[in-house]
């Protein structure tokens, strides 16, 4: 009897020109997908089944909150068994149709190349006796690679594992597991993302100014650049201090941004030690959002307003 080899997609090279998309921005989707669908052998009124290469077409609504993604989808599946049992409905070919709550998680989602996996469950419709009749318990797991074009567009390869209890044909039992390789693309509706981050402004020594992303504390090469003209100026003086004073934007709770604007200033003072300053001699200091460089109202995202201020004196 031929064995059914387990297909794995393989993910087609993209242009690397795109820029990492770290202006995503959470929001519904929906999308469209079709591929090909490999069914285990299996054994259906005595008669041992060993169906052809499938095809598999269906979409799919979610919410991305940019890590984590749920959705809803609907899938057909068909494949050519060769066997015929009368007039039943599978004979020649056996169809499926799954209506699957889908939960995944995107790994570097604000990237171009975004990995992810998933699993999901529901319910099936599979070809039973005299039509798609025998109604059972459906679940997979999914295994892809994205492809983030745009904020609102994005291009999507994975392999997935499909399984439902058994069905029946007159009374008997048979056992449906299935491999299907995708692809799919997926519109996304979502506000607005913000702009970049304008060029820091220009700041005169002793003073320096360290800017971050949204949510973020890791220094960027050019905050690593400023911190080390903030080192420079302290071995100028010799005998001196360094302030690191870290801020936020209005987004997010008060107690959440105090925290955050502790891990900007100690991150600052971090990248100082390494550039020769003594640790004691730099002193740590988080506001939150008090102290706004822009004032704005709460809730808003102002990249001037996410910094530390080094103050050498």
């Amino acid at each position: 009897m031929k064995k059914v080899l387990i297909a794995v997609a393989a993910i087609a090279a993209l242009p690397a020109t795109a820029q990492a998309q770290d202006v995503q921005a959470p929001g519904v989707y929906f999308g469209v997908e079709g591929g090909l669908n490999w069914m285990f052998n299996t054994t259906i009124l005595g008669q041992n089944v060993s169906p052809q290469t499938g095809w598999a077409l269906g979409g799919k609504i979610g919410y991305d909150f940019i890590g984590p993604r749920v959705e809803v989808e609907g899938l057909y599946r068909e494949n050519t068994n060769g066997n015929f049992f009368g007039n039943r409905a599978i004979t020649g070919r056996i169809s499926q149709t799954s209506i699957m709550a889908n939960f995944l998680y995107d790994f570097n989602a604000t990237g171009a190349f975004v990995p992810y996996i998933g699993a999901g469950a529901g319910v099936g419709l599979v070809d039973s006796d005299y039509q798609m009749n025998s109604t059972v318990f459906a679940y997979q797991g999914i295994l892809g690679v994205g492809y983030n074009f745009s904020p609102n567009l994005r291009f999507n390869l994975e392999g997935r594992y499909f399984g439902t209890t058994n069905p029946t044909v007159a009374g008997t039992y048979w056992n449906n597991n299935n491999i299907t390789a995708l692809a799919g693309v997926q519109i996304k509706f979502g506000s607005a993302p913000p702009p970049p981050p304008p060029p820091p402004p220009s700041v005169a020594p002793p003073s320096f100014m360290v800017f971050f992303d949204w949510d973020r504390s890791n220094l960027s090469q050019q905050a690593l650049a400023t911190i080390k003209q903030a080192a420079d100026a302290f071995k100028t003086k010799g005998n001196a201090r360094i302030t690191a004073t870290g801020h936020t934007d209005t987004s997010g709770p008060e107690a959440y941004n105090m925290a955050l604007s502790l891990r900007r200033a100690n991150a600052v003072k971090d990248a100082l030690v390494r550039e020769g300053v003594p640790a004691q001699a730099i002193s740590v200091i988080g506001r939150g959002e008090q102290g706004l460089l822009v004032q704005t109202g709460d809730g808003v995202r102002e990249p001037q307003n996410r910094r530390v201020e080094i103050v050498v004196q």
